[in-house]
């Protein structure tokens, strides 16, 4: 295996003094040296065999451009830093004295405003009291409509009542008219119930013909056996006025009489 060492060409590198330039030379010098030590390692165990065709082969560099050093940087001028300007007195500014006239004008201003304003409180509360009495009659008027209204029907209430108990007054007067008793006489006191000192009471029930006589007397309730027999003579003696409906005499039914039996 051999190869071949290709000149490099020339570079035309200006002859800067800096330690960057330094640099990159010293890396080019570590790589020509490794380069020249790897081909003497080959060239030390390189076989005895007949040598084989050569081949060429072709090294291949590449050219680095080196970026141009930095500029200097020029020199910064000082900064000259000047005293403090103390400053200057301030003078203190006169407030303009107020005009009395124009304070005199405000206040007469302020004054009017207020005396509307017033003005203007008073006529609302007169507002606000005439619709309060406004409203303070329309309520009495109507609780006075209601009074009346309420005694109007307490009125006719009164009347229509007044008015049912005559017609019922004059319809029970009327029917008691219809058979109205002429002629009751009294029962005799039986003289044994007189003897040993019985009392008591007797009710009959009885019809009234349309002549106005009693007919079919009959004991009801509880009455002593004394004064079952004078109770119902007592009855049949009865005379009414007959009942008239539409203009004729009736019969009238379940008519009651009480005979009471006292000793005095």
């Amino acid at each position: 295996m051999s190869s071949a060492l290709m000149p490099a060409p020339s570079l035309a590198l200006p002859a800067l003094p800096s330690r960057a330039w330094l640099r990159n030379a010293g890396a080019a010098v570590v790589a020509v040296g490794l380069h020249a030590l790897v081909l003497g390692l080959l060239l030390s165990q390189w076989p005895s065999d007949p040598p084989e065709p050569p081949q060429v082969r072709t090294l291949t560099t590449r050219l680095i451009s080196l970026a141009p050093p930095a500029p200097p940087v020029p020199p910064q001028p000082e900064v000259v830093v000047a005293p403090p300007v103390p400053p200057e007195p301030v003078k203190p500014v006169e407030a303009p004295k107020p005009d009395p006239r124009l304070q005199q004008q405000k206040l007469e201003l302020e004054q009017a405003a207020l005396a509307r304003k017033r003005v203007e409180e008073r006529k609302r509360d007169e507002q606000r009291q005439e619709q309060q009495r406004i409203e303070q009659q329309r309520l009495e008027q109507q609780r006075r409509e209601a009074e009346a209204q309420a005694q109007q029907q307490r009125l006719a209430e009164q009347q229509a009542q007044a008015a049912e108990r005559a017609r019922q007054a004059e319809a029970a007067a009327a029917a008691s008219r219809q058979y109205l008793p002429i002629a009751k006489d009294a029962p005799d006191y039986p003289d044994r119930a007189l003897d040993k000192g019985i009392q008591g009471d007797c009710t009959v029930s009885y019809r009234v013909n349309p002549q106005g006589r009693v007919e079919n007397p009959q004991v009801v309730g509880d009455c002593h056996p004394l004064f079952i027999r004078p109770s119902l003579s007592a009855a049949k003696s009865f005379r009414y006025q007959p009942r008239i409906v539409d203009g004729q005499a009736v019969a009238v039914e379940g008519v009651k009489n009480t005979f009471h039996y006292r000793i005095e």
